[in-house]
Formats: structure tokens, C-alpha cells, sequence
């Protein structure tokens, strides 16, 4: 097995890559920690919801949550024993998540790493569903659908969402509706992990005080010795109009203050893994250059009352929706609308300033250095980067190369028709 030698003379920082005979990827950062972080990742999440077998004509749609449900039954092991529980015994702390893209299972350690890697790839590799099993999640996940739909803040992101996407599964929340677990079983469960859970197509990235050889150790120990046999499923094309469903969603809940999220939809994402990389670090200047707290607008609505300290700001992009988002509270979200309107209006007749333009990129390239010192952070990037099929190390070049003349279209295509949409968690006395 070959191993390739990834280094950034800029960060002082190097990691190794390898492929396990099974075709699992590991990617290794040894580094001196407090902690030692793994994350085995599959690229399975909410937005797989139709695929086919590359040998079969018909399509299989599933229910909403799914990805996330086959999530929580994977710690139940063959024996009746729980991998939670394993963890605990090896001193770890071990989590999971389901995403849009993928689901991740992690855990953290200070010692026993070579045991609790290999009950990390132990479990996500030995499924168990039962009926009773599936049966009894239900429970359990629909109280987790509750509570989010209760928390204000998560109710006001997705009918952002469902504002903003009128056919992207991106619209439906990613543990689904009580309803639509309610048709998940267990072959369900199963048959989606044999279509998915593919050592070939799995990423395991690991930062902290191991070497490359000691992962391989305990990989060759629990792994096959060859690739499963078959091909990775087709995925369902996604089909999204550029202009959102619609320009206003409200809602009334028992919130002190209005809250509010507004929401810009971009539809210009690259195919290309590294122009899209690309486009993310310019877009991220962008977002700086306008909506950050140092920035004119927030100064401005802030000093006039209009926004409490509860602000947020950001952009998100994966191969298959992309988007930027303003948050916070307001007695009058209608006029921080009108506001950021305005501007960017402004912002584009002035044009990019350079110190400006200059300001927000050493933030950024602050920000890329700082996540160097937390294993947790370092292994999350290696993971995010792997599956999106960029390299984090090439990421500081990208961010030099741009140009403020590159953010011009970009600040052009954020007051396009059509592309905005803004979400309110309403008062329910008001």
C-alpha cells in the first residue's frame, strides 16, 4: 500500500494519505495534543433521497430522515451490547451526525486509541437491524424532531429553507418529520447500507498523537483485505429553479423578540471541486467585506436599535446548493431587509475597497491558521476537504490568488431577482 505526504510550508503542518486494501481512505495528522480525534465518514446524507443501482432501470425514493435514523441504529451491535457504551469503558467520548452530504461517526481520546479506532470501524462496519430495534428508535427520534421543531431559532432556519428551495431536498429537515420515519423499517435501514456504505467511497481522518503505521495496524486488524464487490449507487440529478419558492415566510412562537433570518440563494456553483473551493474563499471575502460585525452595516443597524448582539452571518455551499444568510433579532426584520438592500446597492456603486478587501482576507487567514492548534478542528477539515475532493492545504494559496475584481460579479449576483427570501419567528402575543 502506498502512502502520499501531504505538506504546507505556509502552516509548518504535513499529513499522510493511504488506502486501505478495502479502499477505505485514511487520512493521518500527527500532531502533539491534548487529544487524539477520529471521524469515519460516508457520503450518505439527507439529500439522498432517490438513487438506483448502477444494474437496475428503477429508482428508489426514500423517506425523509433516513440517513439519519440508519445513523442511530448503527451503535446497536449483533451481541445486544451498545458502542456507546464500549467508548465509555475506553475512557472516549464518542459522538455522530448526519449532514446533507454525509453522516459522520467520531469519537475523542486521551489514551486506549488503538481500541477505540478499532471499535470505531468495528461498528460502522458490522450493521444490526432488527424490527423491535427500528421499532423502538421511533420514539426516540421523533421526542429529537420535537424538540427541534420547538427551538425558535431552528424553526426560523428551515422555513428559510423551505422558503428558499422549492424542489432541493435541502427544503426538508435533515431527521426527517415524525411522519416519514414512521415508514422507515429495517430492510429500509439495510438496504440503504449496502448501497452506501462502501469502504471505497468512506473517509476516516484521524489528528493527534499517532502515526500513519499505527492506524494501519489496527485498520489491517478489524478491515477486509479487499474491496466489496459491486459499484457505487447512481444518485438522482437535482433540479432547482434560480428564483426562491417565496419572498416571506412567518410564524408565531413564544419568543421575547422577533427573530429572523434572511436568506440569498445562489445557483452558479462549479462542478469543479477546486473552482468551487475557489468560489467558496471568495465568497467568504464577500461575506466579510459586508456583513460582518466590523462592517458598515452591522454598525449601522445596530447603533439605530434595529439588531441586538444575536447576529449571525456566514455562507454555505456543498456540489448541490449554496447560499448566503444574515440572522438575529429585530423588532422590524422588514426594515433590516430594506436596510441590507440598501446596502449593498451602495456597496456595489462604491465598488470593492482594497483595505477592505485586504482587512478581511488576514481575518480569514487568521482563522485558517488558529484551527491548526485543535486536533477536533484539524481532523473535521481533513474530513470536509476529502469528501468534497479538495485538499485544506491548498486552500491559503486559493485565498491569495484572489483579486477584489473578483468579488464584483459576485456582489452582482447577490441583487439578482429572485434570489432573496426572509424567514420571521414571530411573537405570539404580538
Amino acid at each position: 500500500m502506498t502512502m502520499t505526504t501531504r505538506t504546507s510550508e505556509l502552516l509548518g503542518e504535513r499529513y499522510f494519505v493511504q488506502r486501505h486494501p478495502c479502499g477505505l481512505r485514511m487520512l493521518v495528522f500527527p500532531k502533539e495534543c491534548a487529544t487524539t480525534h477520529a471521524l469515519l465518514a460516508v457520503p450518505f446524507g439527507s439529500l439522498d433521497r432517490r438513487y438506483r443501482l448502477p444494474d437496475s432501470p428503477g429508482w428508489v425514493t426514500l423517506p425523509d430522515g433516513t440517513a439519519h435514523f440508519l445513523e442511530h441504529k448503527l451503535f446497536d451491535n449483533p451481541d445486544g451490547s451498545d458502542s456507546f457504551a464500549r467508548f465509555s469503558e475506553l475512557g472516549a467520548d464518542a459522538n455522530a451526525y448526519t449532514d446533507y452530504g454525509h453522516t459522520a461517526y467520531l469519537f475523542s481520546c486521551t489514551e486506549h486509541f488503538d481500541e477505540a479506532l478499532a471499535e470505531l470501524l468495528r461498528f460502522v462496519t458490522t450493521p444490526h437491524f432488527t424490527p423491535e430495534g427500528v421499532q423502538k428508535e421511533l420514539g426516540i427520534i421523533a421526542e429529537e424532531i420535537r424538540m427541534y421543531r420547538d427551538d425558535p431559532w431552528d424553526r426560523c432556519f428551515q422555513n428559510l429553507m423551505r422558503g428558499m428551495y422549492r424542489e432541493n431536498p435541502v427544503r426538508r429537515p435533515i431527521c426527517g418529520s415524525e411522519r416519514s420515519i414512521s415508514r422507515i423499517t429495517a430492510d429500509t435501514l439495510s438496504a440503504c447500507y449496502r448501497t452506501f456504505y462502501r469502504l471505497p467511497d468512506m473517509v476516516l481522518a484521524v489528528c493527534g498523537n499517532v502515526t500513519p503505521e499505527q492506524v494501519r495496524r489496527v485498520a489491517d486488524a478489524v478491515l477486509p483485505g479487499a474491496p466489496p464487490p459491486g459499484a457505487p449507487p447512481v444518485r438522482a440529478g437535482l433540479t432547482e429553479p434560480p428564483e426562491v419558492c417565496r419572498a416571506e415566510c412567518r410564524e408565531r412562537m413564544p419568543v421575547a423578540k422577533p427573530l429572523f433570518a434572511i436568506g440569498i440563494k445562489d445557483t452558479d456553483i462549479p462542478r469543479d471541486p477546486v473552482a468551487r473551493l475557489r468560489r467558496e474563499a471568495a465568497m467568504q471575502l464577500l461575506s466579510e467585506l459586508l456583513f460582518s460585525r466590523s462592517g458598515r452595516f452591522f454598525s449601522r443597524v445596530f447603533e439605530d436599535g434595529l439588531l441586538t448582539a444575536a447576529y449571525s452571518y456566514g455562507y454555505s455551499v456543498c456540489d448541490r446548493f449554496a447560499f448566503h444568510t444574515v440572522s438575529g433579532e429585530s423588532d422590524r426584520p422588514g426594515e433590516v431587509l430594506r436596510l441590507l438592500r440598501e446596502h449593498l446597492e451602495q456597496a456595489r456603486s462604491r465598488g470593492i475597497d482594497r483595505a477592505d478587501f485586504e482587512r478581511c482576507r488576514r481575518m480569514l487567514y487568521a482563522d485558517e491558521i488558529r484551527a491548526y492548534d485543535s486536533a477536533e478542528e484539524i481532523a473535521g477539515t481533513l474530513l470536509s476537504f476529502a469528501l468534497d475532493g479538495t485538499d485544506p492545504f491548498d486552500y491559503p494559496a486559493l485565498l491569495a490568488g484572489i483579486r477584489p475584481q473578483e468579488l464584483t460579479p459576485l456582489l452582482d449576483g447577490l441583487l439578482r431577482d429572485g434570489a432573496w427570501c426572509l424567514s420571521q419567528i414571530l411573537p405570539t402575543d404580538a
